[in-house]
């Protein structure tokens, strides 16, 4: 490997927006993101919707679903 052409990488914290940290190994420091697999439909088993912008609204309001 070249020398002094790679990021520093570290130890970071990831937290969710559940509330849920992670300590991993990272380029980044404190990353946050919005779903993990603490709170994550797939992993949960429970349906969850995201809404981004109000789009599930809108679908809804399109198709008389509400």
């Amino acid at each position: 490997m070249q020398e002094k052409i790679h990021p520093n990488y570290g130890q970071t914290t990831i937290t969710c927006a559940c509330g849920n940290v992670i300590e991993t190994g990272s380029t980044k420091k404190d990353i946050r993101v919005e779903i993990c697999s603490k709170c994550h439909p797939f992993f949960t088993g429970k349906q969850k919707l995201v809404d981004t912008g109000g789009r599930v609204d809108r679908f809804k309001k399109r198709f008389g679903m509400e």
